[in-house]
């Protein structure tokens, strides 16, 4: 069983998801740069907090830290946090891009590693699920930074769990569809999310769909199992059964 849980991106959406399926069964420590709602789910959970914005490269880096120091050894680390802003490429500043990877791929590779450097210090095993998305395979309008961020997201995953795997760490990632949380942090139009979240299974995600598949990676039935993503998403990245069949007829070539 899994007895210390970090969780950043905690204060809503997946990340508030992933601290819920938790809770049951483990101490959880939520970190997020929202104070108000962070101290809202720690009060119905029972969970450690720590406030901390991962845009800042030294936040990042000690965030494992304060998490051991105040609440115990981590066994496992989930990188939940995330922005989606909405900038068409033409208009699209250093600030905003930089911002983007900041938090989306930054945070995580220093999180990570400090982890590690703590898993080996301590001569404990550990655990770490990066939140991906089906971004990294699609691109889409207004969300090039956000899009690059989650393919070297996916990548960091790779990279970490074949640095870290001799250490007793193992690093995956879960790629989620479109999963409806209504989070004030990253908002959406009903327009963008009807378009985005087609898929063969035909309905949108929710935070316990990817909470779960989150617990199976960091959990002992997936012992064997690093530097994986798993697809969350309705089998939107298999493909598409939204198309009408291409032609109804049988050309003279294609007769047997």
């Amino acid at each position: 069983m899994t007895s210390h849980v970090l969780v950043t991106g905690a204060a809503g959406g997946i990340g508030a998801g992933i601290c819920e399926a938790f809770a049951g069964e483990a101490r959880v420590t939520a970190a997020d740069v929202r104070a108000e709602p962070l101290t809202e789910l720690a009060g119905r959970l029972g969970a450690g907090t720590l406030v901390a914005d991962l845009a800042d490269a030294e936040a990042a880096a000690g965030l494992v830290d304060r998490a051991w120091q105040e609440y115990g050894p981590v066994d496992v680390v989930v990188n939940a946090a995330g922005i989606y802003p909405a900038t068409p490429f033409l208009e699209m500043t250093a600030i905003q891009w930089d911002r983007v990877q900041d938090v989306n791929v930054r945070a995580p590779m220093l999180i990570t590693a400090a982890f590690g450097r703590a898993c080996a210090a301590s001569g404990r095993t550990g655990s770490v699920v990066n939140i991906a998305s089906g971004a990294a395979l699609r691109a889409r309008p207004g969300a090039a930074h956000y899009c690059t961020s989650k393919a070297a997201l996916e990548m960091l995953t790779k990279a970490a769990a074949v640095e870290l795997g001799p250490l007793g760490v193992r690093v995956n990632a879960v790629g989620p569809g479109f999963v409806t949380v209504d989070s004030p942090a990253n908002p959406v139009t009903e327009e963008y999310a009807a378009a985005v979240s087609a898929n063969p299974l035909g309905r949108r995600g929710l935070p316990p769909d990817v909470a779960a598949a989150v617990r199976w990676l960091a959990g002992e039935e997936a012992a064997w199992v690093t530097g994986a993503v798993l697809r969350v998403d309705g089998g939107a990245s298999a493909g598409t059964n939204a198309l009408p069949l291409h032609w109804s007829g049988t050309s003279e070539v294609q007769r047997a």
